[in-house]
């Protein structure tokens, strides 16, 4: 290692969960250890744990000098130093989990020590987003057997915190996702409080939809909230809607999320790891899966269904979880609104008892509620409804929605729909029988969510309605222009929706 020291820089980049380091093409250290531009380079300085980082090299002298380390500004924060501070770099050592990597891309079956190896690695910072994708990519790819997830979970529990909350019914809820609007766990978490059952909800930002349960709840209040806040909150309110990323509660899987989101890797090993490994750390002791099913949602057939639903149920067993599963009907969004905004009203009004709430928001959401509630063994088999009902319709869900938003922080900050919009209107006269996920959720991208709170789609109209010709189906929401002309080029060919007859809608229902 060079005894050269460098003077530490922060260069003010937002490299989303990735340490880079910047070297000026020029630097002396540059030519003379060798380095290569995406190279890893280990920082060290006195005192300090070395912290790996991928190198980029720069040109331009405003950016970073030659006598200088610049860092991004989440390496930078890492660790942990001021500006100015003397730092040395040497080339990182090659992660030795990397052989692993490379025998799961050949097709190979990997033990258990070799997924705690990929994953301490992981979350040491010593793999590059790219050697992430390879792992990624190749689990996918090749696949993993259930010996492998259940290991897979296990090393992503072990890679950070656990909390216990000392009690024995400790309750949550996950949807694996691929339909949107489907914010129930805003309705379920303060109806299972409301009773006083414990749910600590963490939950992640959208990887691959217009919206994840943090960020719609960020419309209403903080969610981002350090480990003791969040311990604080469920110890007080019995529950809390909050982002699980700051909470360190198996922070390889926020690593790994961050890789997928931009290739949009979805593996179904690698989902049941993530999502379990989660629950587990958050202290869950008995959980419900909410798998739907359509055409157009992340699983397309019952049978696919039935075989996702063994997986959890083996895989959560093991793990010590008291787990059921429910496989829903994803034929369509759940509610009207799609995108931060949009589905945080939806919420609201069903909480609130408005005339105008979605039904099926209401309806699932009373569903899924009811069959947590039955967790208690104080309730009998098919009591779960009814209670979920009465707290929703006494207005008790409510009160806790609102000291839930209270005690993490009411949002400061009055969010409304994006101002620009348009409509899509039916090019005929007929009855709704299909409404595309993927396509409904990618206009709502398009349009700017989850980024742009208010941007999104407003569903208009649903399955089973009929329309008349020239009928506005669903509006559009955009906060900025270019997001506006990026979601109505996506509508000149096709507007998501299948119109039809009676006959169809019923020939559809009969292929779910």
């Amino acid at each position: 290692m060079s005894t050269t020291t460098l003077a530490l820089r922060r260069v003010a980049i937002d490299t989303y969960h990735e340490n880079v380091a910047y070297l000026h093409r020029d630097c002396p250290l540059y030519r003379a250890e060798g380095f290569q531009a995406l190279t890893k380079i280990a920082i060290d300085s006195d005192h300090r744990t070395p912290l790996i980082a991928v190198l980029n090299v720069v040109d331009d002298g405003a950016i970073i000098g030659t006598e200088e380390l610049g860092l991004s500004a989440q390496a930078f924060a890492l660790l942990g130093l001021a500006e100015g501070a003397p730092v040395r770099v040497r080339q990182a050592e090659l992660p030795h989990s990397m052989a692993a990597v490379r025998r799961k891309i050949a097709g190979e079956r990997l033990s258990a020590e070799e997924f705690q190896a990929i994953i301490r690695d992981i979350t040491a910072a010593r793999y590059s987003k790219m050697e992430m994708a390879a792992f990624l990519v190749a689990a996918a790819q090749n696949g993993l057997d259930r010996e492998e997830v259940l290991d897979l979970t296990r090393a992503m529990l072990d890679s950070g915190e656990r909390l216990d909350w000392g009690r024995p019914l400790v309750v949550d809820k996950h949807c694996i996702g691929g339909v949107p609007g489907n914010r129930t766990s805003m309705l379920v978490v303060p109806i299972v409080a409301a009773h006083g059952m414990t749910m600590p909800k963490t939950s992640s930002r959208a990887i691959t939809s217009p919206a994840g349960t943090a960020d719609t709840m960020e419309v209403l209040a903080r969610v981002e909230l350090s480990p003791e806040e969040l311990v604080h909150l469920v110890r007080e309110e019995c529950a809390c809607l909050a982002w699980g990323g700051t909470a360190r509660l198996a922070p390889a899987d926020d690593l790994l999320i961050a890789v997928e989101r931009p290739l949009g890797i979805d593996s179904q090993g690698q989902m049941i790891a993530s999502i379990l490994s989660k629950k587990v750390a958050a202290g869950s002791t008995h959980l419900l899966i909410d798998i739907p099913v359509g055409p157009s949602a992340k699983v397309t057939r019952m049978g696919d269904a039935v075989r996702l639903r063994k997986q959890f149920e083996y895989i959560g067993g093991r793990m010590g979880l008291t787990l059921e599963v429910v496989i829903s009907d994803g034929s369509q969004p759940v509610g009207r609104g799609i995108g931060p905004v949009l589905e945080a009203r939806d919420v609201m009004q069903v909480l609130r008892g408005d005339p105008d709430a979605p039904l099926d928001l209401r309806e699932k959401s009373l569903q899924l509620a009811g069959r947590i509630l039955e967790f208690d063994p104080q309730l009998r088999g098919g009591e779960g409804y009814a209670v979920a009902r009465e707290i929703l319709d006494s207005g008790r869900a409510l009160a806790k929605m609102e000291r839930l938003i209270a005690a993490q922080g009411a949002q400061p900050t009055a969010f409304a729909p994006g101002p620009l919009l348009f409509s899509v209107c039916a090019e005929e006269a007929g009855v709704v029988i299909d409404v595309d996920n993927q396509f409904i959720a990618r206009l709502a991208q398009l349009a700017g969510a989850p980024m742009d709170k208010g941007a999104g789609v407003d569903l208009l109209k649903k399955v089973g309605d009929r329309v008349a010709q020239g009928e506005v189906l669903y509006r559009v929401h955009a906060q900025f222009q270019s997001g506006l002309d990026f979601a109505t080029a996506h509508t000149r060919t096709a507007s998501g929706y299948r119109i039809g007859s009676v006959a169809h809608l019923l020939q559809t229902f009969d292929t779910l």
